[in-house]
């Protein structure tokens, strides 16, 4: 299994040195950085611990300029060691830092009080004592202090003990099958190309694998992969990884931009989120504040919209959805820190990672943010379905951020209830019964209108009612299929009708058919009516298949239509052929008659046209 450990506290206060004297490596690479004497951006380090594990370490800034940075690089860590320099004790991004992996629900973490060589036992404890009052109540309350010295190394094997010992506590990441390399770091190594690097999480990724870059969907290729400078074919979840890309530059890059998979992880310019405000946080934060939004090691400007709360007091927390200013990639249940110019505000999970906009203070968007955030797997569904509307089975393990298994396990006990409603086959559309019914009810009133503006038709043509109820093209037969066995719609061919529908006809128009008819059968060969229906009553006939249009001023009686076809169709099987000629002769009828009779014949793949005669297709 692969760790990750992450740095936090305050600038100058010994982190780079620190790792320095645990690894060897000097985790300062920049020229600006090692000028100055502290860290700007991330710097990387690995060590093996005394029982045998290597974990990465990625080393942040601390200087208050730099947060943006540390909050880069904090986001895929398992253990956090918070470092906190004896001589200086606790300081202002001291604070920041913890307030941060407090919000980031960081639970697993060691604090180091370095350069111990610099003060005596009595400050020492005074420092133990501030440290012990900074963590209460805070995730890291439970962490061991441990005070070293990267100078004499004395403390550094108990440090290397205590996060040996924290580790057998951890999780291993977890594998989905949905990798995600949030991208921290982006350079050209020459001979090679393109290199990110980044925290691998959720899945694998494979040399030679076809990758894609979110937001911006830009497609590459993984050339080769590296963990701790060691060429590797696979990468796993929790592993630091560097990865050669081919197919994309440098410039079409950036910090925030995610590596993974095709066909799963859409961008996203608005989330739904839980969030808290620190008690720290200088003042209450307003509906429609504009703040810095932080996840992963992406970064956008946000537009904050309080959904429960009309102002949001330090210390208290809230439902809320942020605007972004930009796409970036994010799922549900990654965690996220909001800043203003200056400071850490606030933060916390995001519930919905691809949010529509929601009336504020709504009762049922409450309830499913609240089910969507701490209910069970099945609760998660259900609400998830209920706030979609339809999500394909395949789509939801991602709205979810569930493994596959799981997802379909919670889906066939809430089919087994009848909370849901699945459509289709092997692929499948899910609803909420309660979306569904909703459904059925605009498709009945859909249908109902449509018979109203037009009481002589039979029924609604199946694509308007496809179009009418957004129903995906791959499952509208399916839809259809249930709505007419759950005896909400009749289908007949291609037209849908409520059940029970007839076509009630005017004395007036009664009359009006039967005097066209009547006119039609007088002269069946030769058809001239004086009289003619209207449009939709003309369209009732041949939908009822009284009558045969072949032109738009030629209609056949369907009887004497149906003894011609006939006929025509036995002269050819016995003679082989027939031409207009012969047609017009046989019904007594005119040229104008028999051609247009024989046209329609070959429209209907009856016949087949050869120079001057017709054939049988």
């Amino acid at each position: 299994m692969a760790f990750v450990i992450g740095t936090a506290g305050h600038v100058d206060h010994g982190k780079s040195a620190l790792i320095q004297a645990l690894t060897g490596i000097d985790p300062d690479r920049l020229r600006e950085e090692k000028d100055r004497g502290m860290t700007i951006d991330l710097g990387f380090a690995w060590l093996k611990l005394p029982g045998g594990r290597e974990v990465s370490i990625v080393d942040v800034p601390g200087h208050e300029r730099f947060i943006k940075n540390m909050l880069a690089g904090v986001g895929g860590i398992d253990v956090a060691m918070l470092v906190i320099a004896a001589d200086e004790g606790v300081m202002p991004q001291t604070r920041e830092h913890l307030a941060i992996l407090d919000l980031l629900r960081v639970e697993n973490g060691v604090v180091a009080i370095t350069k111990k060589d610099l003060v005596d036992d009595e400050w020492l404890e005074m420092v133990h004592l501030d440290v012990d009052e900074l963590l209460h109540n805070t995730t890291l309350e439970k962490a061991p202090v441990i005070a070293v010295s990267a100078i004499t190394g004395e403390g550094l094997p108990g440090l290397l003990s205590a996060i040996d010992a924290l580790l057998d506590a951890v999780e291993p990441r977890r594998d989905i099958g949905r990798p995600r390399l949030p991208i921290d770091r982006v350079f050209t190594m020459s001979g090679f190309g393109t290199v990110v690097t980044g925290t691998l999480i959720d899945g694998s990724l494979s040399v030679g694998q076809e990758v894609v870059i979110v937001p911006s969907s830009r497609k590459a290729h993984i050339r080769g992969l590296q963990t701790h400078k060691q060429k590797v074919e696979v990468a796993r979840p929790g592993s630091r990884v560097a990865a050669n890309l081919s197919g994309v530059a440098v410039d079409d890059l950036e910090r925030g931009d995610v590596v993974t998979s095709r066909g799963w992880l859409v961008p996203t310019s608005a989330v739904d989120v839980s969030l808290r405000l620190l008690p720290s946080a200088p003042h209450p934060l307003s509906h429609g504040t504009t703040v810095a939004f932080h996840t992963g090691s992406a970064e956008a400007q946000a537009k904050l919209r309080l959904l429960d709360a009309e102002k949001l007091e330090p210390g208290q927390s809230a439902f809320a959805q942020l605007v972004l200013d930009h796409p970036v990639a994010a799922v549900k249940d990654d965690m996220f820190i909001i800043r203003s110019t200056k400071d850490t505000l606030g933060g916390g999970r995001i519930i919905d990672p691809v949010a529509k906009r929601h009336r504020r203070f709504h009762a049922a968007t409450i309830d499913s943010l609240k089910a969507r955030e701490k209910g069970s797997g099945e609760d998660v569904i259900l609400a998830t379905l209920s706030t979609k509307g339809n999500v394909e089975m395949e789509r939801l393990a991602t709205s979810v951020n569930m493994p596959l298994a799981e997802v379909e396990r919670a889906v066939a006990a809430l089919l087994g209830r009848g909370e849901i409603v699945a459509l289709g086959g092997k692929k499948r559309l899910l609803f909420s019964a309660a979306n569904w019914l909703s459904l059925a009810g605009e498709a009945a009133a859909t249908v109902a209108g449509y018979h109203k503006r037009n009481p002589l038709r039979p029924g609604m043509p199946r694509e308007e009612l496809r179009d009418r109820l957004r129903v995906p093209q791959a499952y509208f037969d399916s839809a259809l299929e249930r709505l007419v066995s759950e005896n909400v719609l009749a289908a007949d061919g291609q037209a849908v009708a409520l059940p029970g529908f007839q076509v009630r006809l005017t004395a007036a128009q009664q009359n009006s058919i039967d005097i066209y008819l009547k006119e039609l059968s007088g002269n069946p060969y030769s058809p001239a009516p004086v009289s003619s229906p209207d449009t939709d009553l003309l369209n009732l006939l041949i939908g009822q298949r009284r009558v045969v249009k072949i032109t738009d001023d030629i209609v056949f009686a369907a009887p004497a239509y149906d003894e011609m076809v006939k006929a025509i169709v036995e002269h050819i099987e016995s003679s082989g052929k027939i031409t207009v000629a012969e047609v017009r002769d046989m019904f007594h009828t005119s040229r104008k008659f028999a051609l247009a009779l024989m046209e329609h014949l070959d429209e209907q793949k009856i016949t087949r046209r050869v120079g001057d005669e017709r054939v049988l297709r």
